[in-house]
């Protein structure tokens, strides 16, 4: 049912922020409201495939933003048990969306030694799984089935849909869509150059780890996934510049992005010297923004944890004028 749902063809050009045209692929508008919604069904779909779920089963995940709604979607439209660990950095529409889906949520509240909580997170896992064995953990920065979704579906779409593409801006979060459109651009198209874009405060590229206020990209623990070799350029981008691209989409095209997105995007803009007019530019947008109207668009929450500048309006590479 969930794969017919998931549109591979919605694009939207964005002006201005490089000398090219970014063709921006919308991965929000599914009933999940993200990309997550085909790691969730192809993590679920290997696991049925192996003969891992019985009636006893209970399905655990670590995940305080778009993976823990759709994995929530999934199982209880298959009629699975499932418990999602989330932390605080998780919106209230987020929690609410997991909860009404019937899942089990459990809060962490310390942070981990990289300042993030992830590791408080899957040290809760740890040990709900082994008090009991008829816990799995579906493991997303571990399990093949991750990069696999995006290899087959995501990767596969930007190729068919363009005779080709010089740049592929990809978000860095458990790396999952990176390593699938990596691996597949790799093998059909290896002319293409694939940059990974982070957010500042993540360890995925080997930098500091730090704390981290929005949900989606960025991770206190690199993924088991994750390979370095073959992706062209690594961009780490702070949150203050991700609320200011979110923002300016909304003021220049009327569209409400989630973080991801403008974490690209602003990679795109920090890329954009090497970027000549006549290139073939494309970039991955996960979500979509109403899940983060109390967060990244509500003056207070910026105020509370960014300085004013995080509210200053972006700044254009290329003239709105031209």
């Amino acid at each position: 049912m969930f794969r017919q749902l998931m549109n591979e063809d919605i694009y939207v050009q964005i002006e201005y922020l490089c000398a090219a045209r970014i063709q921006l692929k919308i991965e929000g508008l599914n009933p999940a409201g993200s990309i997550k919604l085909k790691t969730a069904h192809s993590i679920i779909t290997d696991l049925e495939f192996q003969g891992l779920i019985t009636k006893r089963t209970r399905l655990i995940e670590s995940s305080s933003g778009n993976l823990g709604v759709a994995l929530a979607m999934v199982c209880a439209a298959k009629g699975y048990k499932f418990i999602c660990v989330i932390d605080p950095n998780i919106s209230a529409t987020n929690k609410k969306l997991i909860e009404a889906l019937g899942a089990e949520v459990l809060m962490v509240n310390q942070r981990d030694e990289n300042g993030g909580f992830l590791h408080s997170r899957i040290r809760l896992i740890k040990q709900l799984v082994a008090q009991d064995t008829d816990c799995i953990w579906l493991n997303q920065y571990q399990n093949p089935a991750n990069p696999l979704a995006h290899y087959q579906t995501t990767a596969k779409s930007i190729a068919h849909r363009f005779s080709r593409v010089d740049y592929l801006f990809v978000g860095a979060g458990t790396t999952g869509t990176l390593m699938g459109c990596k691996n597949y651009f790799a093998e059909h198209h290896p002319e293409t150059k694939i940059i990974a874009v982070d957010s500042v405060g993540s360890v995925t590229f080997d930098l500091p780890g730090g704390p981290r206020h929005i949900p989606g990209l960025g991770t206190s623990r690199k993924p088991e996934i994750f390979d370095p070799s073959g992706i062209y350029a690594f961009l780490s981008v702070p949150e203050e510049c991700t609320i200011r691209a979110c923002r300016w989409l909304v003021q220049r095209y009327g569209l409400l992005f989630g973080g991801s997105t403008g974490t690209v995007l602003a990679g795109v803009q920090e890329w954009a010297a090497h970027i000549r007019p006549d290139d073939v530019v494309v970039a991955i947008s996960p979500d979509m923004g109403e899940r983060y109207l109390e967060t990244i668009y509500s003056d207070d929450w910026v105020l509370q944890r960014f300085d004013t500048t995080a509210l200053q309006p972006l700044i254009p590479t290329i003239p709105l004028s031209l």
